[in-house]
């Protein structure tokens, strides 16, 4: 097999951090929660990521400088700032939630809020845990050490544990984490994710632009009883929702559609958008939530 060779120096960031993140994985990702010092929240996903010693008990994470304007993001200005966080854990379950949490929000914007999560308060320190996580780590914050000063540079942000947080749920009858149960995702390259045991999957990026959030969603779809908190993520992953207009629109044009949901109720509504959710059709299925209004 034939290879070409990259002198780091010779490519640009964007490109060298692409190849980079291709050939390094899968990550386990730190979900994690700060708090600014004024008491705002912020949530967000790091995925340059591990666990270094457990005697102390230590993880680290680095959030890197932004490439396209090298301006640092809210997590690391937070840690700097308290020198505490919270590192939570993803699971498939909250998978599409955690990506919407990465759009970048203004400054003060909730991101727990945006992305559905709960928010659940911490015994050691001011961060709040993520209550949907399956394991949570309240961390003081020993060392950051930066990489550099250009953007994409990381900064190592060195954190102790404090309390670690465990759902009985994902337990096994020894007490151990079940690598099965606590279903671990873990992320590869470009949109590219893997789940323990059942190989890789695909999430979309949050937009360029703002997705409106969960928490806009109206009560009857966040209140639903079929949709989950993946379905969720999806449908606030996006910047605007068809008019009345548009959606009658989209329906009427479509009879399958228009004669699948005519007489049914609004739970066998919410199943058969779940189905478009599934192979990522939020179009559609927005469509169809805005036309039965």
């Amino acid at each position: 097999m034939s290879m070409i060779h990259i002198n780091p120096r010779e490519v640009s960031t964007k490109k060298l951090h692409g190849l980079m993140l291709g050939a390094i994985g899968p990550r386990p990702i730190a979900f994690a929660s700060t708090m600014d010092q004024k008491g705002n929240p912020n949530l967000s996903p790091f995925s340059f990521f591990n666990v270094f010693s457990a005697n102390p008990p230590i993880l680290i994470f680095s959030p890197a400088r932004r490439v396209r304007d090298n301006t640092s993001k809210h997590t690391l200005d937070n840690t700097i700032a308290t020198k505490e966080v919270v590192i939570n854990i993803v699971s498939y379950d909250i998978v599409q939630q955690m990506s919407l949490s990465s759009t970048e929000y203004d400054e003060g914007i909730n991101e727990f809020e945006k992305s559905g999560l709960t928010m659940v308060s911490s015994e050691k320190v001011q961060p709040y845990r993520v209550g949907e996580a399956p394991v949570q780590f309240e961390c003081k914050v020993n060392q950051i050490i930066p990489m550099g000063n250009e953007g994409g540079a990381g900064n190592l942000v060195i954190c102790e544990v404090l309390m670690m947080h465990i759902k009985e749920g994902v337990l096994d009858d020894a007490g151990n984490i079940d690598q099965y149960k606590i279903d671990q995702v873990a992320r590869m390259g470009g949109n590219w994710y893997t789940r323990a045991n059942k190989g890789m999957f695909e999430v979309q990026k949050p937009l360029s632009t703002i997705g409106i959030g969960i928490d806009v969603l109206p009560e009857v779809i966040k209140n639903s009883s079929v949709f989950t908190g993946n379905d969720l993520g999806k449908l606030g992953n996006v910047e605007g929702i068809p008019t009345n207009i548009e959606a009658l629109e989209f329906v009427n044009k479509n009879s399958k559609i228009k004669h699948k949901i005519e007489g049914s109720t609004t739970i066998e509504i919410h199943k058969f958008v779940q189905q478009y959710l599934e192979i990522d059709d939020v179009n559609t299925a927005w469509n169809i939530l805005v036309a039965i209004q």
